[in-house]
């Protein structure tokens, strides 16, 4: 396999803002719905991430807009109810704040804003949730008396108003205001509550003022005093936490950790352990641990030491970040103790909380779990999108390394791409989802409004080298947005799933050089299985959330499309019938309106619709048969693909076939036969399981059953980075995927079974067989400390590594560099980690293999047609350090190396 390592493709991060837990602390019989963390970043994308008991799922993704930025989130879980004996999970309701002067709460089942609330006072600059209260009820009639259990939303102004909002009644309104603006004009920039009733607001002049929220009056005001010398005269309290116990802890811009008495509201000790300001706070569920983070990159943890009056101490620091610690957010509870932070470098990082020391910390990527890079193979493309923006690269082969000449003037490393189209999006909104066709012709394009197809054609030879991009009109039905679109592999067919999760299917019909394609107004509605899911789990909690579909995928032969969504479960659907050209279909303007209907949920007219298909061009779409005999997956699927079929590339399904014979009653009769053909679908889950399905038969395929998850490589099931992408090589004398993840790269032989596992020695020790074959259990982090390393330090250990040689006459992949600097050769030591890694079937073939040499990967596609070595892929490869972030902080010993271009 040809790889091109390419790291010349844009996808500049962005900032972390706010961290929010869906909870904070959960109770081992606590009824609740499983926590989530949202992440808000500076472009106005909100992540929504599983925890998994350490797999840390990139759910999905809320995109945002132009001049939109998620700059606060907090979480409410509403109280839960007790219907006919059954408990109703309180709803886990998500709000956020942009430096504007409205509150939002967002729709997760759909990804969109579900309502909005602002009032006559300055931007918001902080907001917080008010604690819940477990509810008391009367023994006479078991109602709930005293006040409302739920959560109220506290915000802090820049032109210092206190603001409070209401979620009664499942709404978000502007209840009043506790305060009106300051005539100091002192912004509030933090701000938290010590008890329901009690709100702590840090502000921009050396003050933290204590509210009463029921009666809107000041209690008390804390002064922090006047600045270092040589520096500004006021203190800005960028952060504040309150402990259980009610005592309040600040960070400021001195560098400052100041902890106060809760109820005397007097100073009692500060902790001097950053050298420039403490941008953010967490805390321990139980108050014994307090983490901070600074401008000057550092993370310091706190505990309380001595004995009688115990105070509070540094016990460690370290620089995880490689700028700001921005933001902070904790989370205790399911077997998981940890703080997640997050800046400007756009990665979050996890630290675990009441394992510190023991339990190693772990950066989770910062590059999107679905890749925004997509290729065509016919001709050597490869289209990029981020944010409004869309880029088509050509690549060309290069079968030899170009010696750089006095003459040339472009280095030889970029001779072999070209940027031959850059698509603008109009609008504000980013872009959801994108997909071109398999010649390269049709570019689909959604986003949070609406979706666009652009027709491409190469340009004429006194234009240049490029293509012309020219729009294509779209009926009255595509009148939608959508969360994801694709292409299937003949083109004919564009899948898309819209923001309710419901799928269509639009017929396309392909254009030339000379005309347009066209997309036929008839959308094409595909129902899911009803899965009898109970109303009560829907109607609290999240809902049905995770209903909300993530992967698609189309069968080599375009005719089998698998769904699959966040629950585990999966849909497939085939098209019945021939194609045929001939027949004139005319569609009156309500089969359009009704098929662009985008509210129409699954229920008895979904069935009517699959009993009376509609066709187009004699074919139609309907649900598998044997769709409901594939199980739930117990995680999430991260990979949904096809297996190709061998001759797939070379010999497309044959159009324009006869249709059965017309009747007297039957004029236009439809064939109902099912697809006969490739139909092995490959599964990757979230925690790393890995299956293959014959969908048609509603089973196993037979070396899935050879081959269950637990004969795996352990390496492979045990890695923490989940897989995001496949590429496969399939011929007549190959059945290869390459399943890559963001920092390795794994190859599985399919026509092999996997040796079968047995005793092992790891360290010199020998490896129990029992336990051969087994998943370790993750950790919220990055894993336990092993015990040798404990307690150890620099140069109290040394490590002795012996370099040898090693034959590389079974390499399995050549790489080709597109960067702009050429690498240097494999080390022997790379070579021997790779070479050790392959294991063989014991017929001198590789039944696995695998590196984790390549950078960050933000994706690997096929870009040009089998070969002798096999496809040919590009690697494109994101490390963080060529990245464009803003200035840092440096202190003591550190500097830049000026002069160098990294």
């Amino acid at each position: 396999m040809d790889v091109h390592r390419c790291r010349f493709v844009p996808y500049p991060p962005s900032t972390i803002n706010a961290l929010a837990f869906s909870h904070s602390h959960i109770e081992e019989d606590q009824k609740t719905a499983p926590p989530r963390l949202a992440v808000g970043r500076a472009n106005g994308d909100i992540e929504i991430w599983n925890p998994l008991d350490g797999s840390w799922l990139q759910e999905t993704v809320i995109r945002g807009g132009e001049d939109r930025s998620i700059d606060g989130l907090v979480w409410t879980q509403d109280p839960n109810e007790e219907v006919h004996g059954i408990t109703i999970i309180g709803k886990s309701r998500l709000f956020s704040i942009g430096y504007t002067t409205t509150v939002t709460e967002w729709d997760l089942e759909k990804g969109k804003p579900l309502r909005q609330a602002s009032g006559n006072h300055g931007e918001i600059w902080c907001l917080a949730a008010q604690p819940a209260l477990a509810p008391v009820k009367d023994e006479a009639d078991g109602a709930p008396t005293g006040p409302w259990p739920g959560q109220r939303l506290i915000a802090g102004c820049t032109d210092g108003a206190l603001v409070l909002y209401s979620t009664k009644d499942e709404d978000l309104q502007l209840q009043k205001l506790l305060t009106r603006p300051s005539s100091k004009k002192a912004k509030i920039i933090s701000v938290t509550f010590q008890n329901r009733n009690t709100v702590v607001a840090g502000c921009s002049d050396s003050t933290i003022r204590i509210y009463d929220i029921r009666y809107g009056t000041m209690l008390r005001s804390m002064t922090l005093g006047v600045g270092p010398t040589g520096g500004p005269k006021e203190i800005l309290i960028w952060s504040i936490k309150a402990l259980p116990d009610g005592t309040i802890v600040s960070g400021d811009s001195t560098g400052e950790l100041r902890i106060w008495d809760g109820k005397t509201y007097t100073f009692m000790q500060r902790v001097k352990s950053h050298k420039q300001d403490i941008l953010s706070l967490a805390t321990s569920s139980d108050g014994t641990t307090i983490v901070s983070g600074g401008m000057d990159r550092r993370t310091v943890v706190y505990k309380q030491i001595g004995k009688g009056r115990m105070r509070w101490a540094e016990v460690s620091h370290r620089r995880y970040h490689n700028h700001d610690v921005k933001t902070m957010a904790s989370f205790e509870g399911k077997g998981i103790s940890c703080v997640v932070s997050g800046g400007p470098d756009a990665s979050p990082t996890v630290l675990p909380l009441s394992q510190f020391g023991f339990e190693n910390q772990r950066a989770l990527p910062f590059l999107p779990q679905e890749s925004p890079i997509q290729g065509v193979p016919r001709k050597r493309l490869m289209m990029s999108w981020w944010n409004r923006e869309v880029q088509i690269w050509r690549l060309t082969k290069l079968s030899k390394p170009q010696p750089e000449t006095e003459d040339s003037d472009e280095e030889p490393t970029t001779q072999n791409r070209k940027l031959v189209a850059k698509i603008l999006i109009r609008g504000e909104a980013n872009i959801t989802s994108a997909s071109m066709n398999v010649d390269g012709s049709l570019l689909a394009v959604s986003t949070a409004s609406d979706i666009k197809i652009f027709q491409l054609n190469p340009k004429r030879a006194e234009e240049g080298e490029g293509l012309r991009i020219s729009k294509v009109t779209v009926p009255s039905s595509f009148s939608f947005r959508a969360r994801l679109i694709q292409f299937s592999p003949d083109g004919k067919w564009l899948l898309i799933v819209r923001p309710d999760s419901n799928v269509t299917v639009a017929r396309i019909t392909p254009g030339s050089s000379s005309t347009s394609s066209t997309i036929h107004p008839r959308l094409s509605r595909l129902s899911r299985i009803d899965r009898r899911i109970e109303k009560f789990v829907l109607l609290g909690g999240l809902g049905s959330y995770e209903r909300t579909i993530t992967q698609t995928a189309f069968s080599s032969d375009s005719r089998i499309i698998a769904v699959s969504d966040l629950a585990g479960y999966i849909d497939t659907f085939v098209l019945a019938g021939d194609e045929d050209l001939t027949l004139d279909e005319t569609n009156s303007d309500s089969d359009a309106a009704s098929s662009s209907d985008s509210s129409i949920s699954d229920s008895d007219s979904d069935d009517e619709e699959e009993a009376k298909p509609k066709p187009i061009f004699g074919q139609h779409w309907t649900r598998n048969p044997l769709a409901s005999s594939l199980p739930q997956l117990r995680s999430t699927p991260v990979i949904l693909s096809f297996r190709p079929s061998a001759s797939a590339h070379s010999s497309l399904p044959p159009t324009n076939i006869a249709s059965p014979h017309p009747t007297r009653n039957n004029p236009h009769p439809i064939s109902h036969e099912l697809p006969a053909g490739e139909d092995r679908l490959l599964i990757t889950t979230a925690t790393s399981d890995v299956f293959e399905f014959e969908v048609l038969k509603g089973g196993l395929s037979a070396w899935s059953r050879r081959n269950p998850s637990n004969v795996f490589p352990e390496e492979f099931r045990n890695t923490l980075d989940l897989a995001r992408g496949c590429v496969w090589d399939i011929s007549e004398s190959k059945e290869r995927v390459w399943i890559w993840g963001v920092s390795w790269l794994w190859m599985f032989d399919l026509s092999r079974d996997l040796p079968a596992p047995s005793s092992e020695e790891v360290n010199g020790e020998e490896k129990d067989s029992k336990l051969i074959g087994k998943k370790r259990k993750r950790k919220a982090a990055g894993g336990t400390i092993p015990d040798s390393k404990l307690g150890t330090g620099i140069s109290r250990k040394m490590q002795k590594i012996v370099h040898e040689e090693v034959d590389e006459s079974h390499a399995l992949v050549k790489e080709v560099s597109d960067d702009d600097e050429e690498d240097e050769s494999s080390t022997a030591l790379e070579r021997l980690r790779r070479e050790n890694s392959s294991k063989s079937d014991g017929e001198g073939k590789a039944a696995f293999w695998h590196t984790s040499k390549y950078r960050p990967i933000l994706g690997m596609v096929l870009i040009g047609e089998e070969g002798e070595a096999g496809p040919e892929v590009a690697l494109v490869e994101r490390p963080i350090w060529e990245a464009d972030l803003p200035p840092r902080y440096y202190g003591d010993q550190e500097w830049e190396k000026s002069g160098v271009e990294l």
